[in-house]
């Protein structure tokens, strides 16, 4: 069942942040989709909350994760820009933590 929010212009403002944050620290082009989003974890061990970003580039899919709620992260939370190819999707590769 598909459930759905009613807005929210604080959750809208820290997606934005994201975002932004993301597209400055990887030097993205404007037209390079980033993808912020909130989720919930009940596997043990897990934050109960985290955010994930991915974003596209030529070089594919990238993504990490911020162990804590969006409205909690900040620039800091951010892997550093050196780290973008290691943050590279790797097709068929998958896992239960990520």
């Amino acid at each position: 069942m598909l459930r759905f929010t009613k807005h929210n212009p604080d959750r809208s403002a820290a997606i934005d942040r994201v975002r932004a944050w993301t597209q400055a620290r990887f030097r993205l082009a404007e037209d390079e989709t980033v993808m912020v989003s909130e989720v919930a974890c009940a596997v043990p061990g897990c934050p109960p909350i985290e955010t994930h970003v991915v974003f596209w580039t030529a070089a594919g899919r990238h993504h990490f994760q911020i162990f804590k709620p969006l409205a909690e992260v900040a620039e800091d939370d951010l892997p550093p820009a050196f780290m973008k190819n290691t943050l590279t999707w790797a097709e068929g590769i998958e896992c239960s933590c990520c």
